[in-house]
């Protein structure tokens, strides 16, 4: 294994802190949507209809409150760290275009855009070493029990 010098030795702390972070402010943001029950849930998932998508307001609405809470802590814990920045990122973009076409202006999308970006951005960052993926989804395989 070829080791790589970088100057940044401690990124994987770096992104341990990012993660916690961050997970936590998106637990706290999805769990008022998820206790919120059905009337909120449907409301929240008016906003698919921004896609076109008009059907199932409700399964949109717990949808969107799942993905913040439970990608939060998902993302705490570095587990299936990918797919859940990609629905987070996902839940981002809807998040912003309901303030963009509510007329709510810069400081009423900044927040869901700049958190969209971020999540596209740890997509191809990865977890790092401090992550649950890494103990279950090792990247070198060990093949000599082949």
């Amino acid at each position: 294994m070829a080791i790589i010098y970088t100057r940044y030795k401690y990124k994987d702390v770096g992104l341990l802190l990012l993660r916690l972070g961050i997970g936590f402010m998106f637990i706290m943001h999805g769990w008022p949507k998820l206790a919120g029950g059905l009337e909120r849930w449907e409301a929240i998932g008016q906003n698919m209809a921004l896609l076109g998508i008009d059907f199932a307001p409700a399964f949109w609405g717990f949808m969107a409150g799942f993905a913040e809470a439970a990608g939060g802590f998902f993302l705490m814990l570095g587990l299936f760290f990918r797919p859940v920045c990609i629905l987070l990122a996902f839940t981002m973009v809807v998040a912003t275009l309901r303030h963009v076409t509510a007329g709510d202006g810069f400081g009423g999308y900044s927040h869901a855009l700049e958190a969209g970006v971020l999540f596209f951005s740890m997509i191809f960052v990865g977890p790092g070493k401090y992550s649950l993926d890494r103990k279950f989804f090792p990247k070198e395989k060990d093949r000599s029990k082949f």
